[in-house]
């Protein structure tokens, strides 16, 4: 084994938008130095990347000082960037973001403060102002954040690919990972192929903590998967940007809102409910093993004990398309049930620790020639750029030390 040669310095793990970045970054920030990426599917950015609303968020919603936070504002400005250099569709759009009870108000009160600590423009509305924005949206009050985009995250992650010079080997899902610290990483793809390289950094995203445990090291954490259901709006006239509601901020999710994306449609949407696979976009999809795997860590099952009351609304939602054009419909009363068009769900990885805590930050481990990229759902896209700088310092800190 010592005498055969590697195929990369850097093995990445996973084509979505943080991989491919990741191996931008690499590139960037050490030239000569060879990345492959290694991506199951056909082509880049199939799941979380290629299936959410499009939107490259603000920042207004993190703890000032996370990861997040820094991450989403730099990120929301050297995205808009990048895409203004490339040529890719986008569009600054700004968004507000609407209390439509008495209750919601303290809520949306904290969220002027924290878009403020984290640096972000924020405009206080009453209910007469919410209509200068938005003509069909009603409320009591709303915060118009002027930093708020959208832009196509998939014509993104192409450019990513393209730009970083790396190789990208499609169709080569990972099932198994030799580490050898005194020598390096061989990965086995399902085809039979073993790519050998110095230092494995895993975004795998909805099953990056099942390449953290094929590699050794036990990221103490399982990703649960949360499926988000989207409809098209029939009139998208009706909305003239981006409308959300309050959050609540005990859970990672933002409620289901309404996003005006690049082609003109009107997406509505998600909501999140547990899905029955990592890549379950619909209530027929089941895969008993990973249903399994989900059901046998203890923290989804302390998770849904504390959660439960709020799972319940969500599973209504998903039910009845009465239920959801009720919750869009305390925004936006002219919405009907006949508005709502099914459309392509997505599913959130959501890591999840032992305890049932929902993990709220990026989380990124490092182990012996590894690291491991094992919480970033949204705003991972918006993020992209610096997580991906982040990811490419500590792989190359690790490939230098070997």
């Amino acid at each position: 084994m010592r005498s055969v040669a590697y195929d990369g310095d850097v093995l990445v793990v996973g084509g979505g938008i943080v991989g491919l970045s990741t191996a931008y970054a690499i590139t960037r920030a050490a030239p000569g130095t060879r990345v492959t990426v290694l991506e199951k599917e056909a082509g880049p950015a199939r799941h979380q990347t290629g299936r959410n609303s499009g939107v490259i968020h603000s920042g207004i919603y993190y703890r000032p000082g996370s990861l997040k936070a820094r991450y989403a504002v730099r990120g929301a400005a050297e995205m808009v960037k990048f895409c203004a250099e490339y040529d890719i569709a986008h569009a600054v759009t700004g968004k507000l973001i609407v209390a439509t009870e008495r209750a919601e108000l303290p809520r949306l009160h904290a969220l002027v403060q924290r878009g403020r600590e984290n640096g972000i423009p924020v405009r206080e509305l009453g209910a007469a102002q919410i209509a200068a924005y938005e003509p069909e949206v009603r409320g009591l009050a709303a915060i118009q954040v002027g930093t708020t985009g959208i832009c196509d995250f998939v014509g993104v992650a192409r450019r990513l690919a393209e730009a970083s010079g790396a190789e990208i080997r499609y169709g080569a899902e990972v099932v198994g990972v030799d580490r050898r610290p005194d020598l390096g990483v061989a990965v086995r793809t399902a085809d039979g192929d073993v790519v050998r390289g110095r230092v494995l950094v895993n975004c795998a995203g909805l099953y990056c903590d099942e390449v953290a445990r094929l590699t050794g090291d036990e990221p103490g954490m399982r990703i649960v998967p949360f499926r988000g259901e989207y409809y098209t709006l029939a009139r998208p006239g009706l909305v003239r940007g981006l409308v959300y509601p309050v959050p609540d901020p005990a859970f990672p999710f933002l409620g289901v809102h309404l996003t005006r994306g690049v082609d003109g449609s009107v997406h509505v949407g998600p909501n999140a409910v547990p899905a029955l696979a990592r890549e379950g976009y619909g209530w027929g999809v089941v895969r008993p093993r990973e249903l399994a795997s989900t059901l046998g860590w203890p923290g989804a099952w302390s998770m849904a004990r504390r959660h439960w009351r709020y799972g319940a609304g969500e599973l209504r939602r998903s039910v009845s398309k009465r239920a959801f054009a009720q919750a869009v419909g305390r925004m936006l009363p002219a919405v009907t049930e006949e508005d709502l068009l099914p459309a392509a769900a997505g599913v959130r990885a959501q890591a999840v620790l032992r305890d049932g805590t929902l993990v709220d930050d990026f989380l990124i481990k490092e182990g012996a020639r590894a690291v491991h990229v094992l919480n970033a759902p949204s705003p991972a896209a918006t993020a992209s750029l610096p997580i991906g700088r982040e990811v490419a310092r500590r792989a190359l800190a690790v490939l230098g030390s070997v």
